[in-house]
């Protein structure tokens, strides 16, 4: 009798141990199955190597598998790429900077580029993700964590960080530049990311440092609660409609691309206007449809995409203050005379703007770039930014382009480039 007991605890022990063998095969099954191909960016060594690596940065790419391979890999915007099918590609080197995160801040902390591995998902930061896309981040996440120590409340996304400037919406600079990687804060996503912490607040709204510009994007970022949630969808009349309203300005559905020329706006008549021919964002009228990315249509011949937006001294009003409005004295106001001379609103004197002369082109929200020379291309000037639309090159003699029309080989030392502010 004892021997036959001990033969069946023998017999459940060896069982029991062959379950565990056989759950510790299932994951090392899993994780191997996680392939990384290498695709670097031809950015990739030249850049910088990280001093120190802090969090884990997610995205979603707002667009399809191939056109969004392309664009990352072109300008080194992430570490890695994780394709609807489950397929993960390295970008940059993980130990090097990817530009992914722009301008950032979290915990008093810019420039979260120099402090971060960034993911991109391809996908929509409001739409669900691939199952094999979840398996594949969730080890790609853990072996990410497991190299550089990095908790799960700080794997954050990138709407987390990301912040704008101030503008005619937001007198402060603010959270809610973004809306990328919002997902993955959803609570049953993280649960399948096998992360059990997140943060429970933003801490530069906390200590004063910004604001909120999108109470929806911080219901779900830190509320997390499905009740929550749907309470500010409600009041915005749902969450990712892309028609102004009352509540919805066009700030709120295009953020920074608001005034873009890739950005279109069709008017309840049926008139079309980019976002860099508008003026008056005062008066939009209710019932506005906004279209992200219409760089074609913006092309085309009902909406022509050049010459770049600017007012003219003699055309738009006969004073500078008549032509710029408030905005004629500021750092982001440029005067650019038809010899193609360049000055900064704030640099120029009461003389300067008595003597302005007609044809003197003016570029209100515009920072200065800097110059075209022989060490120092548009791109290294400008990264990614140097073929946008709201890119202007202004060419030894006074011509002005934009970046749809250059070739970055082509353009003259000391052009100088003006990107949007």
């Amino acid at each position: 009798m004892d021997g036959t007991r001990f033969g069946f605890a023998t017999s459940r022990t060896l069982l029991l141990a062959c379950a565990i063998l056989v759950m510790l095969q299932a994951g090392v099954a899993t994780a191997a199955k996680l392939r990384i191909n290498n695709r670097y960016s031809p950015r990739n060594s030249e850049r910088t190597v990280r001093s120190r690596t802090d969090y884990i940065i997610l995205h979603t790419t707002e667009g399809s598998d191939r056109p969004s391979l392309d664009r990352i890999r072109r300008g080194g915007l992430a570490h890695y790429v994780v394709m609807r099918n489950g397929q993960v590609y390295r970008i940059i080197s993980r130990n090097r900077e990817a530009r992914h995160a722009g301008r950032s801040m979290w915990d008093g902390v810019k420039n979260i580029d120099d402090v971060s591995v960034g993911i991109e998902v391809v996908g929509y930061h409001n739409q669900d993700l691939t199952s094999r896309q979840l398996d594949a981040l969730a080890e790609l996440v853990r072996q990410l964590q497991s190299v550089y120590k990095i908790p799960d409340d700080q794997v954050l996304t990138h709407s987390m960080v990301a912040y704008g400037r101030p503008n005619r919406w937001h007198k402060h600079s603010h959270r809610g530049r973004k809306r990328c990687g919002m997902v993955f804060m959803r609570p049953e996503v993280r649960t399948r990311l096998k992360l059990t912490d997140r943060p429970q607040a933003d801490p530069d709204v906390a200590a004063g440092r910004l604001i909120i510009g999108d109470p929806y994007l911080a219901t779900v970022l830190f509320g997390g609660q499905v009740d929550e949630v749907r309470v500010a969808e409600a009041e915005l009349g749902g969450s990712d409609t892309n028609v102004i309203t009352a509540n919805r300005t066009a700030w709120f559905i295009a953020r920074d691309k608001y005034d873009d020329a890739t950005t279109m706006y069709v008017y309840p008549s049926g008139k079309r206007k980019r976002g860099d021919q508008i003026t008056d964002w005062a008066h939009m009228p209710r019932g506005t449809m906004v279209l992200m990315g219409q760089q074609k249509v913006a092309t085309t011949k009902a909406v022509p995409a050049l010459p770049p937006a600017y007012r003219v001294v003699g055309r738009d009003g006969s004073t500078a203050s008549e032509v710029a409005g408030k905005s004629y004295r500021g750092r982001r106001t440029f005067y650019v005379r038809t010899n193609g001379s360049v000055k900064r609103g704030d640099q120029m004197s009461d003389r300067d703007f008595r003597r302005l002369a007609k044809g003197t082109r003016v570029f209100v929200g515009y920072k200065l770039a800097g110059t075209v020379s022989r060490s120092k291309t548009a791109y290294d000037l400008c990264g990614v930014s140097f073929r946008k639309p709201s890119t202007v090159y202004v060419m030894p003699g006074g011509r002005v382009k934009t970046g749809v029309q250059i070739r970055e080989k082509s353009i003259p030392s000391g052009t100088v480039v003006l990107m949007k502010s």
